[in-house]
């Protein structure tokens, strides 16, 4: 259901990049061995995650602002 709602696909898909950045964090082996394929949506996840950290921290503000006291 998080197809048909813009803001629940941004909030999956920011869930998703900060959990992949997290775990690389903790085991860098467990995504880097799957670059490319189907799992490697979740290395290219963690490297947007680590890379462009500063715009992901304020897109997760700025996304809870909105879901707290927006809706």
């Amino acid at each position: 259901s998080a197809i048909f709602n813009f803001q629940s696909l941004l909030t999956v898909i920011l869930l998703l990049i900060c959990t992949c950045a997290y775990i690389r964090s903790l085991a860098p082996s467990l995504l880097d061995r799957n670059k490319t394929g189907l799992l490697g949506i979740f290395w290219k996840c963690a490297r947007i995650g680590e890379r462009k950290s500063p715009y992901v921290a304020v897109c997760c503000v700025v996304m809870a602002f909105s879901i707290l006291f927006l809706q």
